[in-house]
């Protein structure tokens, strides 16, 4: 391990590494931070908007994607385990889709049967 016995050096590389730590942490604070938003303002849309109970609810998950928007919520019911409904959450809450599982796939679940498929238009 190197030595550092100037002192204004060792100061600049300090400076230098909580820089670059910084840069790194920065962008991990910012996906998480807005997967946590996201996923409040879609359960606040269920709760008090949609009328859920917390009980109907499973799972209310941010998720942040490759493909654009970066940021929406998969959401899962109790009544309904083998169906996750996306929403998007950026200026208003919209369920846009949702994706059957192997279970619902299995059992032949089709669109019709969805008890919570509100899409919107």
């Amino acid at each position: 391990m190197m030595i550092i016995k100037n002192k204004k050096v060792r100061i600049i590389v300090i400076i230098m590494a909580l820089l670059v730590a910084l840069l790194i942490v920065t962008p991990v604070i910012y996906v998480q931070m807005n997967k946590n938003i996201y996923a409040n303002r879609v359960t606040d849309y269920l709760l008090e908007e949609q009328n859920y109970s917390r009980a109907e609810i499973e799972s209310v998950k941010g998720v942040w994607g490759i493909k654009l928007p970066a940021f929406y919520t998969i959401v899962t019911f109790k009544d309904e385990p083998y169906v996750e409904y996306v929403y998007f959450a950026h200026n208003e809450v919209l369920q846009f889709s949702y994706i059957l599982n192997e279970e619902g796939l299995e059992e032949g679940i089709i669109e019709s049967d969805l008890k919570h498929y509100d899409p919107f238009e």
